[in-house]
């Protein structure tokens, strides 16, 4: 099976966000960086605490997942897989988000990064992107997934199958 890029996905709740989420979490390791765009309120923290959460929970960790909006990172410890949730909204520059330990981060953790845009050209190329859109109710929305490497695809194919835009 082959997924195509951009890869369009309806979700009519924040119950089918979060299950999105749950779908992709098993298959994510580290040094995978999903870029999370959207306005606020679209749905970015929504599906990244249900991911951490995902994870958190089949090592038998249930914990509190805040916003990182004021703490800017929060890390999670999944047995040997660290994640990172990074939201960037009020970084004003790109060196900020460094002093924090990103570019460390993309390299040995799961990166799931709210307002990537504020990394500039520092944001890893091999990213995935996910472009949350308001739908026609207030908890629907429009997802499009981005890749620019290819590998994406073939990861991806086999567990987005059933997840597409309906017509």
């Amino acid at each position: 099976m082959t997924l195509t890029m951009p890869h369009l996905i309806d979700l009519p709740s924040e119950r089918r966000t979060a299950s999105l989420a749950r779908t992709l979490a098993p298959h994510l390791r580290a040094g995978d960086t999903l870029a999370l765009h959207g306005a606020i309120g679209a749905g970015k923290s929504t599906f990244a605490r249900a991911l951490i959460r995902c994870r958190l929970n089949a090592v038998g960790l249930d914990e509190d997942i805040p916003s990182p909006t004021f703490t800017l990172v929060q890390t999670y410890q999944a047995d040997d897989l660290e994640i990172w949730h990074s939201d960037l909204y009020r970084l004003t520059h790109p060196d900020e988000a460094f002093e924090l330990g990103l570019d460390d981060a993309f390299a040995t953790a799961l990166c799931l990064i709210e307002w990537p845009d504020r990394l500039g050209p520092d944001l890893p190329a091999e990213a995935l992107h996910l472009s949350f859109e308001n739908g026609a109710s207030d908890d629907a929305r429009h997802l499009t997934l981005t890749a620019t490497d290819p590998r994406w695809a073939a990861r991806l194919a086999p567990i987005l199958s059933d997840w597409t835009a309906h017509a």
